[in-house]
């Protein structure tokens, strides 16, 4: 990408004033250098070894790349590209922006100085010594505009590679990948696994909105089948979750290790998929249990109240009614008959009904399974 430097002055320097100032480009790249080191902390180890040489050469070819502007033998693209490069750099060393611009700072202060003493006793007229300060600091405006454009068009990349790596990481975990898979995931994705996630079901319109508000390491994705959003929240408190999601459809599912919150998530789906007025699936968990096997919990209320389908339609129902409220009430008559509105005496007078039709109604095994039979249903 070509960040071309404008001339931004008429000045051009006449070849023994160029000379003399070229001879002194390694000795004021290495002040230059040596500046920065002391007076911007962020590059006190930057500048040393290998890194410290390339730097060195950088500024050298920057300077030089300045004369030929001066004396008005370039264009100035090749030092907007390098300057743009540098920009960019910089977000890989993990360095800020404001590091940089210090450096350049720092660098435009030295540089005007060093130049400034070999321009002057080259008999450097006081007119032209005015445009040349016009041109270093321009230059170095350039150099810092190209950079910061570089800084940026890398953080703005970067932010979208881990994105795409960050939603890559949230499938992964929602297909239940191995521990190998969702490991690898995570290193490309650069995110730190918590110790558990709960899964947050709701519109995809509403996934990015709530996800704003919530732990800065949840995952998201808005983009499932059937207009659905999912949030991947680490290690939720669940109060405080339910609460910052009160005005928006959602479903939350269990809190689960992470490698494991694909079955959060499948629990939140099988909670919406059960009721649309579940938002806390923890709060809804017999209903949860007895809706994992549909045909299995169907077969199971078939078997076990096959004796009542011997009565008619209404004297079963209300033996039912009776049954559910004798088993979750333990068989306390008067509780009994209190949730039933009726005397204890039409408790008794049906539970010897029951008996009839359940012989062995004291089994702990039939106990279990016409509780888990009638314990749900509406009668």
């Amino acid at each position: 990408m070509s960040h071309p430097l404008r001339r931004v002055t008429d000045l051009s320097l006449d070849a023994t004033t160029v000379t003399a100032l070229r001879s002194a480009l390694r000795a004021t790249a290495d002040e230059v250098v040596q500046a920065i080191i002391d007076e911007v902390p962020p590059y006190a180890n930057a500048l040393s070894g290998r890194m410290g040489g390339t730097i060195r050469r950088a500024v050298r070819t920057a300077l030089g790349h300045y004369l030929d502007l001066a004396s008005g033998n370039a264009t100035g693209g090749d030092g907007g590209d390098a300057a743009y490069e540098l920009g960019r750099g910089e977000v890989r060393a993990g360095r800020s922006m404001d590091a940089l611009l210090g450096a350049y700072r720092v660098g435009a202060r030295v540089a005007w100085r060093c130049l400034a003493a070999g321009a002057v006793p080259a008999g450097l007229p006081a007119t032209e010594v005015a445009k040349f300060a016009e041109l270093t600091f321009a230059y170095i405006d350039e150099l810092s505009a190209a950079s910061a454009a570089g800084h940026a068009d890398e953080l703005a990349a970067r932010g979208r590679d881990q994105e795409r790596h960050l939603e890559h990481l949230a499938r992964d975990l929602l297909a239940g990948a191995t521990p190998d898979v969702l490991l690898a995931s995570v290193q490309r994705a650069g995110w730190q696994p918590p110790h558990t996630l709960t899964a947050v079901l709701l519109p995809a319109a509403q996934a990015r909105p709530a996800y704003r508000a919530l732990d800065p390491g949840t995952l998201v994705l808005d983009d499932l089948p059937d207009g659905v959003g999912v949030l991947l929240v680490p290690d939720a408190d669940r109060p405080r979750l339910l609460r910052q999601l009160t005005d928006r459809t959602a479903v939350v599912g269990p809190p689960r290790p992470w490698k494991r919150a694909s079955a959060s998530y499948a629990r939140a789906v099988r909670a919406r998929s059960l009721s649309a007025d579940i938002r806390d699936t923890e709060e809804h968990l017999p209903e949860l249990v007895l809706s994992a096997d549909v045909d299995a919990f169907a077969d199971l209320c078939a078997r076990a109240l096959a004796p009542l389908r011997t009565l008619p339609a209404a004297t079963a129902r209300r033996l039912e009614e009776t049954l559910r409220a004798w088993l979750l009430h333990q068989g306390r008559r008067d509780e009994v008959a209190a949730a039933l509105f009726v005397h204890p005496q039409t408790v008794r007078y049906r539970m010897s009904q029951l008996r009839e039709l359940f012989p062995d109604l004291a089994s702990p095994h039939r106990v279990l399974e016409l509780t888990l039979a009638v314990g749900l249903r509406a009668g």
